[in-house]
């Protein structure tokens, strides 16, 4: 028994590194009817990975349970969890769930690198995209939502301009989440505990007295966390959070869903960060770059930014009418053609194509 659970850990651990290897963002155990599918998504794209016999897949996924503090004797209900690795000298977070289904538990693993630490110019190629979050420096106080679906790199966005605005102002900022996503020694970081009754407004309040200049409100949720946001921008801090909406747009009319008063949205709201993960190439070279090639270094993806603040906010939150009217600001789609124009962006790409990787069938 001690031999398997050994082996089982094993396993568990290697499959961690393979994907760690291929830059993979989560990892998804799909249990079937007479298998377990492994998929790692990659820049966006679902690739299959392996699979594996139904009896060990149950095994590493109550493995995985177990490290990351869920109850494995639970399998009718959803759980979440998280937990610290380290693979190849880089400290990961892994953040799990999982769901039952009527062939066993699926398990997601998301990895979230803790070591990679990015300035506002890593964001993105475009330069106005660059110019755009720069300029949300000079606020001081007011909510600035970061939006997108999941995926999309907005955790990425949101620690980068913490990050920035910490190390201009010097400022103290103070983070509530669930759970927290990535651990940075500037911050005061606090998670959210449902078994110890520690909520996001437990939070808020204990943030309120401990004397902060920013507050991180990981997501907004529900009604709670929104009108907790609200309130702390009205208190004269700068707060920052994430919601999950499809443009700038769309998150605005995400809070007015939540029950947030556009009079308040008016007092508050300074910038709405809708985003985007885009595979690009080289303009000049292609898929590879030469060696003497200055884009050689870039990454494989970039982030493409719809803000919309100052006077577009303005008119948007106090226009009356509901008729569609062109967006004053650049859009993802105003992004997308232009990288198509410029090179960046692959038409294949634009239109769904997912570059190839292969992967061994089988787990041993």
């Amino acid at each position: 028994m001690e031999e398997r659970s050994n082996q089982i850990g094993k396993r568990s651990r290697e499959l961690l590194a393979h994907a760690y290897s291929a830059d993979a963002s989560d990892i998804h155990f799909i249990p079937r009817r007479q298998d377990t599918l492994i998929e790692l998504r990659i820049h966006g794209y679902l690739y299959e990975m392996a699979i594996m016999a139904s009896d060990d897949a149950e095994r590493m996924v109550n493995h995985f349970k177990f490290l990351s503090g869920m109850d494995i004797g639970e399998r009718r209900l959803p759980q979440s969890g998280a937990m610290m690795t380290v693979i190849k000298h880089d400290t990961l977070s892994l953040r799990m769930s999982t769901l039952p289904t009527p062939y066993r538990e699926s398990l997601v693993i998301r990895l979230l690198p803790q070591s990679k630490n990015l300035s506002i110019n890593d964001l993105s190629v475009f330069k106005e995209a660059v110019n755009g979050l720069s300029s949300l420096l000079n606020y001081e106080n007011g909510l600035i939502l970061v939006s997108g679906p999941t995926g999309s790199g907005k955790t990425t966005t949101l620690y980068t301009l913490m990050s920035a605005l910490q190390k201009r102002y010097h400022a103290r900022i103070i983070t509530i989440e669930d759970p927290i996503e990535k651990r940075n020694d500037a911050f005061v970081q606090m998670e959210v505990n449902e078994k110890a009754n520690f909520t996001y407004a437990d939070g808020f309040k204990a943030i309120l007295r401990h004397d902060p200049d920013i507050v991180m409100i990981g997501e907004i949720r529900d009604e709670e966390t929104a009108r907790i946001a609200v309130r702390a921008s009205l208190t004269g801090h700068l707060v920052l959070s994430t919601v999950h909406a499809f443009d700038a747009a769309g998150t605005i009319r995400r809070l007015v869903e939540l029950g947030i008063p556009r009079f308040d949205l008016k007092e508050t709201l300074v910038a709405v960060i809708a985003e985007r993960l885009v595979t690009i190439q080289c303009p000049e070279c292609g898929n590879v770059c030469t060696p003497e090639c200055e884009n050689r270094h870039h990454p494989k993806r970039t982030g493409i930014f719809e803000i919309l603040a100052g006077l577009p906010l303005y008119e948007l939150l106090t226009s009356k009418t509901r008729r569609p009217q062109r967006p004053q600001y650049k859009t993802i789609d105003d992004y997308l053609e232009e990288g198509v124009a410029a090179g960046w962006i692959a038409k294949e790409i634009l239109k769904g194509g997912a570059p190839r990787v292969d992967f061994p069938k089988t787990v041993d």
